[in-house]
């Protein structure tokens, strides 16, 4: 999660944490911080959260409820997906991340190429 900063992780953590979507107070109560944390903080944590499109948010009262947009891995594969598409060469992204991959890793884009040609 390169793209987000320490305390947006550690507030994405606790959204993926929860069984249903949190007020800002649950997320401050859920944060474990060397440095106390002021709700509005949170409440703009969350706001860019929102905007960037790592959190959503539904109406509650007059608060708002959070949630994380996606898993933890459809929300990484997004984030990536973003920096291969804004890169001024997008192909050789894509050629020097196929070098550098793993066994195991050249072993699943694979299977995905495989079952892309095959239509399953």
């Amino acid at each position: 999660m390169a793209e987000l900063g320490k305390l947006e992780s550690a507030v994405m953590d606790v959204l993926w944490r929860a069984d249903e979507p949190v007020l800002v107070r649950d997320v401050l109560e859920a944060l474990t911080t060397d440095r106390a944390l002021a709700y509005t903080t949170i409440l703009t944590v969350l706001d860019n959260l929102h905007r960037k499109g790592w959190a959503v948010r539904e109406k509650d009262g007059k608060a708002y409820r959070y949630r994380p947009a996606g898993t933890r891995e459809e929300i990484t594969a997004r984030a990536l997906r973003q920096v291969i598409e804004t890169s001024t060469h997008p192909d050789l992204v894509l050629l020097h991340f196929a070098r550098s991959a793993s066994d195991r890793e050249l072993h699943i884009l694979k299977q995905v190429l495989h079952e892309r040609e095959s239509g399953t």
